[in-house]
C-alpha cells in the first residue's frame, strides 16, 4: 500500500494486525507443521532434504516478497506458510538429527535445540533494537526493518516447532493438554492487550510465538493415529484441509480489499487520515489511525 505524505510516498507492505490475521496465521503454522511432517516423515524425505527443499521455497517467495511494492495477501502468506514448512523441518533437523524418525536420539534434543533457537531470536531482536528500525510490525516501511521482521518469524516459528513438539512428546501432556495449555495463554495474552498497559509490539511477537506451537499441538493433534493420542486424519488430508482454509481467507482478503476500491482503501499501518474515516481494530498492535490509499 502507498500513503502519500508530505513530501514524499509511504509504502506499507505488511497486513493489519486483525482478528483475520491470527486465524490465518494459525491455520498457516498449522499448515507447516503437517506439510513438513509429510514430506520428511510420510514420505520419508528426511529433515535435510526437506529442509532444503522448504528453505528453496522460503528464499523465493521471500524475494518476491521484498520486491513487491505494496501488501499483496496471497504473497505474505505464502512466505508466512513457507517460514513455518521450513520451521518445523528445522526444528525436527536439530531435534532429532538428519533422518526422518520422530525420536531425538540422533539430534540435540530439544532442551538443546531450544537454547539454539532462543539465542538465535535475542540475537536478532538485539540488532532490532539497535538497527533504529520499528518494533511495531505494522508500521514497517524499509527494506532493514522487513528483513530483520522476516528473520524473527522464521527462527519464532521454528522455536514455536520445538517447543510444541516438546509439550506434545515429552512433557506428559499430549496433545490435547498442550493444545488447551498454549490457547490459555494466548486467552490470557489478549486479555492483557485489552486491559493492561503491556507495549502491543510486545504482546504481538509473544502472541506470534505461541501460534507456533498451537498450530504444532494442533497439527500433531488431528494428523497423528488414534493409537498415539491424535485424531487420525493423517498428514495429507490434514494438510489438505488447512490449505483449504488458507485459500479462502486469502480469497476473503481479497475480495474485501476489492470492495475497499470503490471508495477509500483502508490498508495495513496506516496513521492519521481523513476525518471519520475507521479502519479495523488492531489486536496485539499499536493504536492507529487509517489513512486513505492514494
Amino acid at each position: 500500500m502507498t500513503v502519500q505524505t508530505d513530501n514524499a510516498f509511504t509504502h506499507y507492505k505488511l497486513p493489519q494486525i486483525t482478528v483475520m490475521f491470527w486465524v490465518l496465521k494459525i491455520a498457516a503454522t498449522t499448515l507447516g507443521e503437517t506439510g513438513g511432517d509429510m514430506i520428511s516423515q510420510t514420505l520419508k524425505l528426511g529433515y535435510v532434504a526437506a529442509t532444503v527443499l522448504f528453505l528453496a521455497i522460503f528464499i523465493v517467495s521471500l524475494l518476491a516478497q521484498l520486491r513487491a511494492r505494496r501488501f499483496h495477501p496471497a504473497l505474505y502468506w505464502t512466505v508466512i506458510a513457507a517460514t513455518s514448512t521450513a520451521g518445523t523441518t528445522m526444528s525436527d533437523l536439530i531435534n532429532r538429527g538428519p533422518g526422518h524418525d520422530t525420536s531425538t536420539d540422533g539430534g540435540l534434543g530439544y532442551g538443546a535445540g531450544a537454547a539454539i533457537l532462543i539465542t538465535g531470536l535475542a540475537i536478532v531482536f538485539i540488532i532490532w533494537g539497535f538497527s533504529g528500525q520499528t518494533y511495531d510490525v505494522t508500521n514497517i516501511t524499509t527494506l532493514r526493518g522487513e528483513l530483520l521482521y522476516w528473520a524473527a518469524i522464521l527462527l519464532s516459528n521454528t522455536l514455536g516447532t520445538s517447543t510444541g513438539d516438546f509439550l506434545s512428546d515429552s512433557s506428559g501432556l499430549g496433545y490435547w493438554g498442550s493444545a488447551v495449555l498454549i490457547a490459555a495463554i494466548m486467552a490470557a495474552i489478549l486479555g492483557a492487550h485489552h486491559f493492561t498497559t503491556i507495549p502491543g509490539p510486545l504482546l504481538f511477537w509473544i502472541a506470534f510465538i505461541l501460534t507456533r506451537p498451537l498450530g504444532a499441538t494442533g497439527g500433531d493433534l488431528l494428523s497423528k493415529p488414534r493409537s498415539a493420542g491424535g485424531l487420525g486424519l493423517g498428514t495429507y488430508g490434514t494438510s489438505a484441509v488447512l490449505f483449504a482454509i488458507l485459500v479462502l481467507g486469502i480469497m476473503g482478503i481479497h475480495w474485501q480489499r476489492r470492495r475497499s476500491r470503490a471508495g477509500d482503501e483502508f490498508e495495513p499501518a496506516v496513521a492519521a487520515g481523513r476525518a471519520g474515516a475507521t479502519a479495523p481494530e488492531p489486536i496485539l498492535g499499536d493504536e492507529q489511525v487509517s489513512r486513505p490509499h492514494r
